[in-house]
């Protein structure tokens, strides 16, 4: 404290400032990197899960057609290999796709599973094993329907990261406000206060008369 005294009151001022101002900037410095993972976050939810969850539907969606084309029975058998085939096929398509999305381990052992599934539906195909199709189509839905769940959880969980970051951002902000009030109170005071000058009276020399 007693070095502080050594120095004018702009001096302290301009102290004050550099610190206020150096926190500022690492707090702007974490902000852009919250703001940049936020950013991540939202790019990740769309082409990861809602984009995903579109090719799930279109899995289904052919899984479906196989299973009915299985059951058929207005369909001989070289038309329902001709027809299961091109929905294989379609399925294949999709899967170029959907490998080009972010999966989870848990994600990626449900995917194999399901090609698995349509492995299995193919060697059926070939063998004019309609009720086992009809087995695996079941199969490979399920498998679909908890790949389905996993977007939702991992979606809400980049959500909830996000909002995290949002509340943080908002926090810093009002820290930064908070700071520049006080910075402006302090430099306010000390540019506007006067040190106290101590004046010492010298007696008068005694008259001679």
């Amino acid at each position: 404290m007693k070095d502080l005294k050594k120095y004018s009151n702009k001096t302290k001022a301009a102290f004050v400032l550099l610190i206020v101002m150096i926190i500022i900037l690492l707090n702007n410095f974490k902000t852009l990197h919250s703001s940049k993972k936020t950013n991540e976050n939202i790019n990740a939810i769309y082409n990861d899960r809602l984009v995903v969850e579109r090719y799930i539907f279109q899995y289904a969606n052919e899984l479906h057609s196989i299973k009915a084309y299985a059951i058929q029975s207005q369909l001989n058998d070289s038309q329902k290999k001709e027809a299961i085939v091109i929905a294989l096929n379609n399925i294949k398509n999709i899967d170029k796709f959907y490998l080009q999305t972010v999966l989870t381990p848990k994600e990626e052992q449900f995917f194999n599973s399901f090609l698995a599934s349509c492995a299995t539906i193919n060697i059926q195909n070939q063998a004019s094993n309609w009720n086992q199709i009809a087995d695996s189509g079941n199969q490979a839905l399920q498998t679909l329907d908890k790949l389905s769940t996993l977007q939702i959880s991992e979606g809400k969980a980049k959500l909830e990261s996000s909002n995290a970051i949002h509340y943080g951002n908002n926090s810093l902000g009002e820290l930064e406000i908070a700071l520049l009030v006080i910075l402006c109170g302090i430099t306010t005071y000390l540019l506007m206060a006067k040190k106290t000058k101590i004046k010492i009276k010298i007696p008068e020399a005694p008259s001679m008369n």
